[in-house]
């Protein structure tokens, strides 16, 4: 898989789906999870009412409706609570259910914003290194998945982390 770092609004790209940093319940919130739900219209959370919400670590799939991504699969990442909670397998578990999915679906491009680093607190250096751990060590039919970065310094951590993370030779 190519791994590739961006910096912009994830409901704008077009990859066959997005990943949601949803919370429980799937109707909507701030941040990424407010911006999906907004761009892909009122279709969006009337569908995620029929998913009877989603655990943490777990991942459920909708269309896009009106974003030009054909699917949102919607993950719950840990709240972070200093990392004793197991909030690192936690959001392992939603890259590597995400990635499941995207096979099961055939999707071959994936969006993925910054799980769980807004109001859940998590770290943004674990969970970046964590992320992309994961998505370089999880096999897949996925063949490119993006990083989406919701800010410059979001941005410079994985160009930072998948430089110097990079296999060599390529």
């Amino acid at each position: 898989m190519r791994l590739f770092s961006w910096l912009g609004d994830i409901t704008q790209l077009e990859v066959d789906a997005i990943v949601n940093a949803a919370n429980p319940t799937l109707l909507g919130g701030g941040g990424v999870d407010g911006a999906i739900h907004r761009a892909a219209g009122p279709e969006l959370v009337q569908a995620c009412r029929t998913l009877g919400g989603c655990n943490t670590g777990d991942v459920k799939v909708t269309d896009g409706f009106r974003l030009p991504a054909r699917w949102v699969l919607h993950t719950v990442g840990p709240i972070w609570h200093g990392g004793e909670r197991g909030e690192p397998n936690l959001l392992r578990t939603c890259y590597q259910r995400c990635l499941a999915l995207a096979d099961k679906l055939g999707a071959r491009s994936v969006a993925f914003p910054a799980i769980s680093t807004g109001v859940y607190g998590y770290p943004r250096r674990s969970a970046a290194e964590l992320a992309i751990d994961t998505l370089r060590n999880t096999p897949t039919q996925v063949e490119v998945a993006t990083l989406v970065a919701f800010d410059e310094e979001t941005l410079t951590l994985y160009q930072e982390l998948l430089e110097s993370t990079r296999p060599w030779p390529l």
